[in-house]
């Protein structure tokens, strides 16, 4: 009798892998259908991009400014490096940064038969504060163990709602009327997953994470003027130890490596297609 729950506990386990390897599959090829080369996409769905490379590249990392995302690999494997810490993501894989960061990205695997394909979605910080009442509807939970990025699993729900977004594309009216909604999903989501809190205290006011960002905003918007660590503090109300330590906690970095970190990523060429 306890073998059989055994082989029900696997037959369980291989059905949900299979169901969400299928769920995999079918962004893969809404990716591949809307693409016709390789190249990062923007999309007509506000927020959303699309990414398709199918080769390794074997030229220098890309230096970019990120803003906060969430992107998801349908197939694939990117590398994104924060500072002196690296993440990699694959199918069925999300990649979450709750701030914008200076980032170097790389394509890890991938070829013209199985190419690199995954979506982005640029966390708008309106629409997850209006949603925060109805998922933490007690306030939120202490926040420990703060990191800069994420890399975690999509579950069968998110592959889903990632799928039916691209889908939208299909369809300008769609695109207009249903893709707002599915985007709320998507934010909802993410907000009741294991990082949820650490994107939610982003848009919380006066939390620490929402003043760095606010420093953050200032830099990215004067990045050529100059400024001391003491008038980034000063500007977000606290005091210059604290906005240190909270800025290393929330970006992997200093500020001074933050803002060097952002100039060769400001100097990068950014070709992006317009996917229509």
């Amino acid at each position: 009798m306890a073998n059989d729950h055994k082989y029900e506990d696997v037959s369980v386990l291989d059905e949900a892998k299979s169901a969400l390897d299928g769920e995999a599959d079918r962004l893969a090829s809404l990716i591949y259908t809307h693409t016709s080369r390789d190249g990062t996409y923007a999309s007509p769905i506000h927020g959303l991009y699309v990414n398709r490379y199918s080769q390794v590249e074997a030229a220098d990392d890309v230096h970019t400014m990120l803003s906060p995302v969430i992107c998801i690999a349908a197939q694939g494997k990117k590398r994104i490096t924060v500072g002196k810490d690296a993440y990699e993501y694959s199918a069925s894989r999300m990649y979450i940064a709750p701030v914008a960061l200076p980032v170097v990205m790389k394509i890890m695997q991938a070829s013209p038969h199985v190419p690199f394909l995954g979506i982005g979605l640029y966390l708008d910080p309106q629409r997850i504060a209006a949603l925060l009442p109805m998922v933490f509807p007690n306030g939120l939970p202490e926040v420990r163990n703060r990191s800069a990025c994420y890399v975690i699993e999509a579950d069968l729900a998110m592959m889903n709602a990632a799928a039916r977004l691209m889908a939208c594309l299909s369809s300008p009216d769609d695109a207009q009327m249903l893709a707002p909604l599915v985007k709320d999903e998507i934010y909802i989501r993410l907000l009741r997953s294991p990082i949820g809190v650490y994107v939610a205290e982003t848009v919380l006011a006066e939390s620490g994470m929402q003043q760095v960002a606010k420093a953050i905003d200032w830099l990215q918007n004067n990045f050529s003027q100059p400024w001391k660590v003491a008038d980034l503090a000063e500007l977000v109300h606290m005091s210059e130890s604290s906005f240190r330590e909270y800025f290393r906690s929330v970006t992997a970095m200093s500020p001074l490596q933050y803002q060097k970190g952002a100039a060769p990523a400001r100097g990068e060429a950014s070709n992006v297609i317009q996917l229509h």
